[in-house]
C-alpha cells in the first residue's frame, strides 16, 4: 500500500487533529492483491486514524517485522497481545498466518470508504455507468450470513 500524502507529525495542542496529533483522515492508495475482492490494486481509501476497531473492519497497520511498510488487512478478532488480521484473498498471504498477532499500537487507522478510479479502457456508456455505480463505496464489516443462505450458496458454487 502506498500513502498518497505524508502524515504530518503534529503536536496534541493543535485543534482539529486526531489522536497523537495526527490528521484524523487521510487518503491512501492500495498496491497488491491481498484484499481482492474487497479492494483492488489502484483503489484509493479514505482512512480514519484513531477510530475504534471492531472485528471485521478493514484497517491500516504497520507490518510487524518491517515497520516502515504499511499494509491493509481485515481485523478478524482481538487476541492476547493485539489483533489477528487476514487478507480477503486467502492465496496472497502476508497476514497473521505468517506473522501472528499484530500489537494494538501497530494498528493505525480504520478504512471508511473505497474509491475505484475509472479504468482507461472503460469508454462505453455501459462501462462508465457501471463504474459510477460502484466507484465510491463505504468499507464496513461484512454482515453475518444466515445458515440457510450460506447452504444455498454452497450448492450453487458446486
Amino acid at each position: 500500500m502506498r500513502e498518497v500524502p505524508e502524515v504530518p507529525e503534529l503536536t496534541d495542542d493543535q485543534p482539529g487533529r486526531g489522536p497523537a496529533g495526527r490528521v484524523p483522515f487521510q487518503v491512501v492508495e492500495v498496491t497488491g492483491p491481498s484484499m481482492v475482492p474487497t479492494l483492488h490494486h489502484g483503489d484509493w481509501l479514505l482512512v480514519q486514524y484513531g477510530a475504534p476497531v471492531r472485528p471485521g473492519d478493514v484497517v491500516i497497520l504497520r507490518h510487524p517485522f518491517q515497520q516502515d511498510l504499511l499494509v491493509v488487512k481485515r481485523a478478524v478478532e482481538r487476541r492476547d497481545g493485539g489483533w489477528w488480521v487476514l487478507g480477503d484473498n486467502r492465496f496472497a498471504g502476508g497476514d497473521s498466518t505468517d506473522y501472528g498477532t499484530v500489537p494494538e499500537e501497530l494498528v493505525l487507522a480504520r478504512v471508511r470508504a473505497r474509491y475505484r478510479p475509472l479504468a482507461k479502457d472503460q469508454r462505453s456508456v455501459r462501462g462508465v455507468v457501471g463504474w459510477a455505480f460502484y466507484a465510491l463505496r463505504p468499507v464496513s464489516a461484512p454482515r453475518p450470513v444466515s445458515a440457510a443462505r450460506s447452504v444455498s450458496r454452497r450448492f450453487r458454487a458446486r
